[in-house]
């Protein structure tokens, strides 16, 4: 299916449907073996597809043709698209680079590009003309592959080749790329940055091969744009445009030169006339099988190639003469094959190329999309940044002014209270000092100084009454003088300026300075951050989640946790996700973990440590993974019985390598006496035999009467007392002290009855179909373990 969405044929099959193509002129399509392979089409293969209606387009060649392999040095035709830029590009490549004009008769040069057959009479010329004119004719401009050949004059290919690319060396050359005795003339490829010669025999651009693959293609390509072909009798310059084609005369009329020169009368009336369009393919047929004739042996078809001197041959060719004596001759169909083998290999890996040159265009789409995203979630971070800054110079403004205001008050009260003491001092001394208090209270008061007592005395007239009270008013005034500069404060107790300063310089620089920062490849990420108010610890398992460093890359994280005990960390997590639980852990255990993580640059350091702690005891059910099939379990795990007479295990759901456990067994049937087992268990035990009777095992089964302990099929240790329905078994799994014991009914039963246990174990039991057990866990375990006899 394509995704351009119109309707595709190959000879009226459907190829895929999809858009009309947006050129409405001929285009190629590389399509891939495995898309049409019910077609037929086993090998990748190139289409020349056209319009031909409305709603459908249609192949001229397909990977049957022989003519496909000359296309891909005919045309460039890798530059495939369904847009109108690559229809003019094609376009042009099918224009000669002499006259611009669309191919006619087009002959191949030596460098793989080609010229018209009238192009290339008119460019050739003599060598030695050539070398006067300054032409390089060097080395330089030489096919190199000629260098190389052990025949005697170079680079050659027969007319009839299919294969226009292939010229290689020939001992009997038409056509050379190094001059030779024989060569008189040469071509210059007038092709933009080509410049390559192309040296001619007598027979001069006769010579070249025709290059019938690419007449093909424009023939076609001119078809869809109406191809017209002019009045071969018109003896005007303009010469009207032919309307039929006589198959016998071979000419091309118009209507008027048509009744003129071939009327329908006398023995032209057996000539077909046919149109101009299907006449071409009458002269085309014609020509390639004049074509496909052996030059030398007329009447020979070339059916055979020699490999030596890269030339179609007959097979007279072959065997008169020594020219391909002891030469590789092998038929032109099998070196068909294999040229087609190679075009479709090499066609097959540019169509993986372009896949992969596509799904990068795509990936750079959805990049620049990203661009888009990562746009406006950093216009967002920006205006998030800047308004934060800015609600951060507010709030230090508002409180810069609230140190201003706090200042300010402070001072007047401070002069305020100043002021206050002076008043009250002045006030308290003015008949002292010779003042009137009350002028203080309007310092704008004219009568400030107002005259007292004292300074009134100094009026009296009478020496002796003044003399009598001089001594007394000197000795007050005196005093009161000391008194004001003991009591009276002359300085003020505060300056009224604000000595602060504000220094605003380094924040401006840092706002001028503030910009993006890139993080480099060469930089390694910084140390992750636990988040404790999401970390949980559950029965037996951690929860952790972290958070990287701000603006580190990260291309995964590395979780380690130590062994409960403070002892080494090891490894539980590696990958890109911010959150792991870790479960299987030791109960009533304190665990740290860290966490670093790195990118392709280093690692990280690791995090600080957290604390996790599992619960102190543990919680479990039956595990209805490893039980036996006949095992029947309870919706919530937590009663077990079973539907055979024979002895079935069941195991718990969790294992103990460390600690104490403790958890009972409630017997809530017991019929005809059975014995039932408890005990723990590997992993690894046998599940269709009664618990304790393989080395995986170790147990305790009971009657109504007594009990024995089990391990590895050995009995050993017989205790009274027995069970019945409603009594509770107890099993202590001590692994501090590596031993396993039991209770009846709260009471120790028997001795310790296994020690050196190591490793991991799980709570085990093994029952029929006489009994039923409901399990409780998460007790705390005795105590003591004083046993009875």
């Amino acid at each position: 299916m394509c995704k351009c969405g119109y309707k595709y044929t190959i000879g009226g099959a459907s190829l895929f449907e999809g858009t009309k193509p947006r050129a409405s002129l001929n285009t190629i399509l590389l399509v891939d073996r495995r898309n049409f392979a019910h077609l037929g089409l086993h090998n990748p293969c190139l289409i020349l597809v056209s319009n031909v209606g409305e709603n459908s387009w249609q192949t001229v060649v397909s990977d049957s043709d022989h003519q496909l392999l000359s296309l891909v040095s005919c045309i460039n035709i890798l530059r495939i698209n369904q847009g109108e830029g690559t229809v003019s590009k094609m376009e042009s490549e099918l224009r000669c680079p002499a006259c611009t004009k669309y191919y006619s008769n087009p002959v191949s040069l030596v460098c793989y590009h080609s010229l018209c057959m009238a192009c290339a009479l008119r460019l050739q010329t003599d060598i030695s003309a050539a070398s006067d004119n300054g032409s390089r004719l060097d080395l330089c401009d030489i096919d190199k592959m000629s260098l190389y050949s052990d025949a005697d004059s170079g680079v050659s290919m027969s007319t009839a080749s299919s294969r226009p690319n292939s010229y290689l060396a020939s001992s009997r050359a038409d056509l050379l790329s190094t001059p030779s005795i024989n060569d008189s003339m040469c071509i210059v490829c007038p092709t933009n940055g080509c410049k390559k010669v192309t040296y001619l025999n007598d027979e001069g651009a006769a010579s070249l091969p025709k290059n019938r693959v690419l007449e093909a293609v424009v023939d076609k390509f001119q078809t869809d744009k109406h191809f017209t072909a002019p009045c071969q009798m018109c003896l005007s310059d303009s010469k009207a445009s032919a309307t039929v084609m006589c198959e016998q005369c071979e000419v091309f009329y118009c209507d008027k030169c048509k009744d003129e020169f071939h009327p329908l009368r006398g023995p032209l009336v057996q000539h077909n006339l046919v149109t101009p369009l299907k006449g071409r393919s009458v002269l085309r047929l014609r020509n390639r099988e004049k074509e496909s004739k052996c030059k030398e042996h007329v009447e020979e078809t070339l059916t055979m190639y020699c490999l030596i001197c890269k030339e179609t041959v007959c097979y007279l060719c072959i065997q008169e003469g020594n020219r391909h004596l002891n030469h590789d001759v092998q038929a032109t169909a099998a070196i068909s094959k294999s040229h087609k083998h190679e075009l479709s290999q090499s066609i097959q890996t540019l169509s993986e190329k372009a896949k992969i040159g596509t799904q990068f265009m795509q990936k750079i789409m959805t990049m620049i999309n990203k661009v888009e995203d990562d746009a406006m979630a950093y216009d967002s971070l920006v205006n998030q940044s800047c308004d934060a800054i800015i609600a951060a110079v507010n709030r230090k403004r508002e409180e810069l002014m609230n140190v201003i205001t706090h200042d300010k008050e402070m001072r007047i009260n401070v002069l305020k209270e100043q002021f206050g003491s002076a008043y009250s001092f002045f006030s308290s001394k003015s008949s002292e000092l010779c003042i009137y208090g009350g002028g203080l209270q309007s310092p704008s008061c004219k009568n400030y100084w107002a005259p007292t007592i004292q300074c009134r005395s100094l009026r009296e007239q009478d020496a002796v009454q003044f003399i009598q009270v001089s001594n007394g008013l000197i000795n007050r005034v005196s005093t009161a003088n000391k008194t004001y500069s003991k009591e009276m404060e002359m300085r003020p107790r505060i300056s009224p300026y604000f000595e602060l300063s504000l220094d605003n310089r380094p924040v401006l620089h840092e706002i001028d300075t503030m910009n993006f920062f890139k993080m480099r490849d060469g930089d390694a990420p910084g140390p992750p951050k636990f988040l404790p108010e999401r970390c949980s610890a559950e029965y037996n398992t951690v929860t952790l989640v972290w958070a990287p460093y701000s603006d580190s890359l990260v291309d995964a994280y590395v979780l380690e946790i130590d062994d409960g005990c403070g002892g080494n960390f090891r490894e539980v997590y590696c990958g890109p996700e911010l959150i792991c639980s870790v479960d299987g852990l030791h109960f009533d255990s304190l665990y740290n973990a860290r966490v670093k993580c790195y990118n392709r640059q280093g690692e990280s350091s690791y995090s600080e440590c957290i604390c996790l702690k599992t619960a102190e005891v543990a919680w479990f059910t039956f595990d209805p993974e490893t039980a036996h099939d006949d095992i029947l379990l309870s919706e919530d795990g937590l009663t077990a019985t079973c539907n055979n007479f024979e002895e079935r295990v069941v195991l718990g759901s969790c294992g103990f390598s460390k600690g104490v456990h403790y958890w009972e067994y409630r017997v809530d049937r017991y019929d005809n006496h059975p014995d039932p087992a408890f005990g723990v268990a590997k992993l690894e035990t046998s599940k269709d035999a009664m618990l304790g009777k393989d080395d995986l095992s170790w147990s305790m089964y009971v009657d109504n009467q007594r009990s024995w302990f089990m391990h590895g099929g050995e009995h050993m240790e017989r205790t009274e007392g027995g069970i019945t329905k409603g009594t509770i078994v107890g099993v202590k799994l001590d692994l501090n002290k590596h031993t396993l014991s039991y209770y009846i009914n709260g009471q120790p039963h028997g001795p310790v009855a296994f020690d050196d246990l190591n490793g991991t174990f799980f709570p085990a039991v093994s029952i029929n179909r006489n009994v039923q057990l409901s399990l409780r866990s998460g007790i705390i375990a005795p105590e003591s373990d004083e046993e009875s006899d």
